[in-house]
């Protein structure tokens, strides 16, 4: 008797396993919703739709050029849209263009983390994702287009130490608080900052020129012996050389990030010392490349380098 019932139970046991195989169903694959459908289509029947995280920004606005002009290049339906540094707004307009009907999804977030949800909306939806210059925390990517902000950030601190020696004081404008690009910025800075120079204060500018001539004031009050200053993007960097201007302090060392065309005009003029230049325009046309190549049916790498150089008087 007991063989017996060892016999039922075993077969029991191998008929639900092959009913849940049969099924395709085991309760271990959460992800399947997330994938995106590989659908070869020509460039010029896509309709894009863009979210960048600000266009009162000129490194952004680059990037919005560059990717106009591959789809005008390709004949592609395009649709940018400006989420003015909100992620709300941003959610939303990212919603909105999954209503439309959109082949693929641009991003620029505001906020690596806040942008979660919508990722996760256009995944459901099938629609792929590519993301420039910031990441997302989580959804599915397609790919990551991006330049080496933790490298970047790392040659900007090896300069400084270059021009000023060890130990120099500093103080670091920071950018928007949970975007990947203040993150890894910092992240590159400190590594070498910390062992080689002494960072007196790191505040947030969140990427604004007018943020960063007012926090660059307020820190020079307390640190009126500062050597040098590095700032995240170009454009808080800018707002330091005013607030260094004005307080009368001199030779003070000022590296920006980005390689905007203020910037550079800037370190002709001799007022920025340096800047970690990108190239935006590339970096736009790089990501609609890579959906382009989605959409062909090749491969597209899950994150796309766009170089970075040190650029000085």
């Amino acid at each position: 008797m007991k063989l017996k019932k060892v016999i039922t139970v075993a077969v029991g046991m191998a008929l639900s396993i092959s009913f849940l195989v049969g099924c395709g169903k085991t309760g271990l694959d959460n992800g399947s919703n997330n994938e995106t459908t590989k659908t070869e289509k020509k460039a010029k029947d896509l309709k894009i739709g863009v979210s960048l995280s600000t266009l009162n920004n000129p490194f952004f606005v680059d990037i919005q050029t560059g990717v106009k002009e591959l789809a005008d290049e390709k004949g592609s339906t395009i649709k940018i849209l400006d989420a003015q540094d909100d992620t709300a707004k941003q959610s939303n307009d990212i919603e909105d263009l999954i209503q439309q009907g959109v082949d693929v999804i641009l991003v620029n977030p505001v906020d690596s983390s806040a942008i979660v949800p919508a990722v996760e909306s256009a995944n459901q939806a099938g629609i792929p994702v590519i993301a420039i210059d910031r990441g997302s925390d989580g959804g599915k990517i397609l790919a990551t287009v991006a330049s080496n902000n933790v490298s970047g950030g790392e040659m900007a601190a090896d300069y400084i130490v270059e021009q000023l020696g060890e130990k120099a004081k500093v103080l670091q404008l920071q950018g928007t608080p949970g975007a990947s690009a203040t993150r890894e910025r910092g992240k590159g800075f400190e590594k070498v900052a910390k062992e080689k120079l002494a960072i007196v204060d790191s505040q947030s500018a969140n990427f604004d020129r007018a943020e960063g001539l007012t926090v660059t004031e307020n820190m020079l009050q307390a640190h009126k012996d500062v050597a040098a200053i590095f700032a995240q993007n170009d454009e808080m960097a800018l707002g330091a050389v005013e607030a260094v201007t004005a307080s009368g302090l001199k030779s003070v060392v000022i590296v920006g990030f980005d390689g905007t065309d203020d910037g550079l005009k800037a370190i002709k003029d001799g007022t920025l010392s340096a800047t970690i230049a990108q190239q935006p325009k590339e970096m736009g046309r790089l990501a609609l490349q890579a959906a382009y190549d989605h959409f062909a049916g090749k491969d597209v790498k899950a994150t796309i380098d766009s170089p970075v150089k040190l650029i000085k008087k």
